[in-house]
């Protein structure tokens, strides 16, 4: 019998794409087959709804900008109102830009955007999105105070905190296996990440002296930092934004350990006039 070679070739590319499929196929049929919140989500209602299916653990920094941009849409439309006196949201981002210049992760877009809150709080979400409340604009003294929290937010985005939090709280969920996880309840737990859940004791540090150093490479006096937590736990209630955050006075001991004492006050935006001027539209 003469043997065909585009034959053989075809039956050995069969089975080298064949039987990976298949085990991404049962794999993925265990992920979606286990309860998520009290419903099963068959593979076939999955296919059906062409859900698209996210590693986390292999994420890219296209996907998660997508995802991101799919949280903060749901945030702005739901979840928070947004200030939008221009003065205001330009100067913002433009201390998140310099920041972003000189951060470990300048590589992605940032989104920086003002919430219409009189709460003490800041906070980021995957993909380079960062939330600043009004209410923080005008406890600031200064730009390198504000610097600081922003900073510090921008240190989450490039420790990928985010994005390991996503995927224990998955795993917790018991919705996420080696396929992935539903691109759709990825957001919905994104959401309530940025919204609800404090961050780990070890981001905290890490985002702490991130953001530290990324200030200082932009330029502003390093002391900031130290000083808007300083004077946030002096207040009569301790604030949203430290309240979820764990550990403040040993992370301002961190702080005090890694700036030089002669180098504190040295860098921009100490002048606190000169930020009241920019925030005048909130005073």
């Amino acid at each position: 019998m003469k043997l065909n070679p585009l034959s053989f070739f075809s039956r050995r590319s069969s089975r080298r794409w064949f039987y990976p499929f298949l085990s991404s196929v049962v794999a993925l049929f265990i992920c979606v087959g286990l309860p998520q919140s009290g419903q099963a989500i068959s593979l076939f209602d999955l296919i059906l709804r062409g859900v698209q299916v996210i590693q986390l653990s292999s994420i890219s920094d296209k996907q998660e900008v997508q995802i991101g941009r799919a949280i903060n849409n749901q945030l702005v439309s739901r979840e928070i109102r947004l200030y939008r006196n221009p003065q205001i949201v330009r100067y913002v981002e433009e201390i998140g830009q310099r920041l972003v210049a000189k951060s470990d992760r300048p590589d992605i877009p940032y989104t920086f955007q003002v919430v219409n809150d009189k709460g003490l709080n800041a906070f980021a979400t995957m993909g380079g999105f960062v939330y600043v409340n009004t209410g923080l604009l005008t406890a600031a003294e200064n730009e390198a105070q504000l610097a600081s929290v922003m900073s510090h937010e921008i240190g989450h985005i490039a420790g990928r905190h985010a994005i390991e939090q996503m995927r224990k709280s998955a795993l917790a969920r018991g919705v996420a296996a080696a396929a992935g996880l539903d691109r759709n309840l990825a957001v919905q737990i994104g959401v309530d990440l940025a919204l609800r859940r404090p961050n780990s004791r070890q981001d905290e540090f890490e985002a702490d002296q991130k953001g530290l150093q990324t200030m200082i490479r932009a330029g502003y006096a390093p002391s900031g930092m130290v000083a808007f937590m300083e004077k946030l736990l002096r207040a009569n209630s301790v604030p949203t934004f430290l309240s979820t955050h764990p550990a403040t006075s040993d992370r301002i001991k961190a702080l005090e350990r890694a700036i030089d004492p002669e180098d504190a006050n040295v860098g921009d935006g100490l002048d606190e006039q000169a930020y009241k001027a920019k925030i005048r539209p909130l005073i």
